[in-house]
Formats: structure tokens, sequence, C-alpha cells
């Protein structure tokens, strides 16, 4: 199978469309409950907090909570509440037979779970149609996946959380001290290009928001979009970060400007950043040396 894979590249193609399908089911799962349970965990620190300092003593811990996490409990319809069928969560394929709505009630339900999975497979697809059979490509599908949860829970939630950003980072650093598979590999870079690209990815977002609260005093951006440019910069090299930053900075320009202009965003309303982040993050993944290379060739005589 594996020499299939890397003989054929439809099939590899095929195979990275399908596990990507698959991914994009459980990237569901995680954009929707992460969020619920970092707030569930900030709650429960509070309360302890307030239960400790409210009488001077620590009082009797209360019952803990159901469990609530990635794998329970099932994935269920947020109506009537009833679990959803394995035969019900076939990624695209129920939504569509089921027309968009509960097997159990026929409540709607919303179009983005498919289109995350549709998404999430063809981005999929697309790396594997890049990078080839090999070891570059699952580290890009790993970043793509990362990526694009990343950006949906910013986009909802404005909070680029911790477990994705700093995971994303440390295993770029770490997969730069991997020999390089060819020279003409794009990933992983070496360790000093890695080292270089999350130091200065970090600090030039962290300079950028302390110069905009002096001068303003507001906050431009949060501490997440820091960590995901400089979980960028490990996987890509520091000669990847200004193309992201000028390519993300002018498109969320734009989108700010035109959301405003069609009066569906208040001005004193913030854009979350990471969206704009991780899509150009991913585009400099995909073609980031082909950018680099030909605005270099501008220059040449």
């Amino acid at each position: 199978m594996i020499a299939l894979l890397a003989e054929v590249p439809a099939a590899f193609i095929a195979v990275a469309l399908l596990v990507g399908l698959l991914v994009g089911s459980f990237l569901n799962v995680v954009i929707h409950r992460l969020p619920r349970m970092l707030e569930r965990a900030w709650r429960a620190e509070c309360a302890a907090l307030d239960g400790a300092t409210a009488s001077g003593a620590v009082q009797a811990p209360a019952a803990p909570p159901a469990r609530y996490d990635l794998i329970t409990p099932r994935s269920a319809c947020p109506a009537c509440h009833a679990p959803i069928l394995a035969r019900h969560n076939i990624p695209v394929v129920s939504w569509l037979a089921l027309r968009g709505r509960c097997a159990h009630c026929a409540a709607p339900i919303s179009p983005r779970y498919p289109l995350v999975e549709a998404a999430t497979g063809a981005l999929t697809a697309l790396v594997a149609w890049k990078f080839g059979f090999g070891l570059p490509a699952l580290f890009a599908m790993f970043i793509t996946w990362t990526l694009i949860a990343a950006a949906l829970i910013d986009l909802e939630h404005q909070l680029l959380p911790d477990v994705l950003t700093l995971p994303l980072l440390w295993s770029g650093l770490l997969a730069s001290l991997l020999p390089l598979p060819s020279a003409a590999a794009s990933l992983p870079v070496d360790p000093r290009s890695a080292i270089l690209g999350a130091a200065a990815g970090y600090l030039s977002l962290w300079c950028v928001y302390h110069l905009f609260r002096l001068a303003t005093g507001k906050e431009g951006m949060g501490y997440g979009d820091f960590k995901l440019l400089g979980a960028l910069g490990a996987w890509l090299g520091w000669p990847m970060l200004l193309p992201i930053i000028i390519a993300s900075a002018a498109v969320g320009a734009l989108t700010g400007v035109a959301l405003i202009l069609l009066r569906r965003h208040d001005r004193g309303v913030p854009i979350p950043f990471g969206p704009f982040l991780a899509a150009a993050g991913w585009l400099a993944l995909m073609w980031g040396p082909e950018w680099v290379a030909g605005y270099l060739a501008l220059f040449r005589p």
C-alpha cells in the first residue's frame, strides 16, 4: 500500500482527500468544543479561588462536573440532544443525504460542518499534490489542519488557544532537527532558520502590539497572534515572515474596510487577525519559496 502511494501520485492524492474529510469531521468537534472546554476550566479555577478566599478557609470541593472533552460526550443534535449515529456522521455525505437536518427532529444543521469537512479534504489533497508522498507532506498536512482549527476558533471566539499554537511552534522547532529529506524539500527548514523564524515572528508582532498600545491606548491584537506567527516562522523559516505579515495585513485591512462599507461590521468591534495570519501562512507554506524567488528576480540585472 505504501509503495502504491509513493509510486502513484493520484492514489496518494485520493487517500489524502479521504483522510482530510475524516480529519475535517474531527476538526468540527475541536472547533466547537475546545473553547468551551477552556471556558469550563477557567470557570472551575475561578470558583476554586473564590471558595478558598471568600471565608479565608478552603471549602469542601463541589461535585465534579460531567466529563466534557473532545471524546466525551458523544456528538448530539443541539436541538433534541439525540446522539448522532455513525451512519449519520459520514463527512459531507450524511449532511447532503439528510438535506442539512437532524435525522431525529428535523432541526436544521449548520452548513459550517460540511464546509469545514470539504475544505479540509480539499486543502489536504492540495498539500498531497504539491509535496508528493513523503515526510514533508505529512508535516504540511499537520500544519494545515492546525491552521484550520485555529482560524475558525479565532473567527468565532477571538481566541487562539495555546493548546494549538504552542504545539505547532514546538513541533516546528523539533522537526528542524531532523535530516532534510532532500535538498529541494521546503519542510522542515534548518534549525537556524526555524529558531530565528520563531523568535522574529513572535517579537515582531509583540513590538507592533506595544507600539500600537502606546500610541492609541488600545490593544490591537492578542498574544495568540504572536504565538501563531512564531509557529509559522518555526516551520517556514524567517524569510517567509515578511510575506506572511504583508499578505495578512493587506487582506485584513481590505476585509475590514469592505465590512464597514457594507455596514456589516461596527468600527468599534475588533476583527480577529488570526484567520488572516493562518490563510497567509498556508499560502506561504504552499507557494512561499516561489513568491520570494519571483520577487528577488525582479531586482536581478
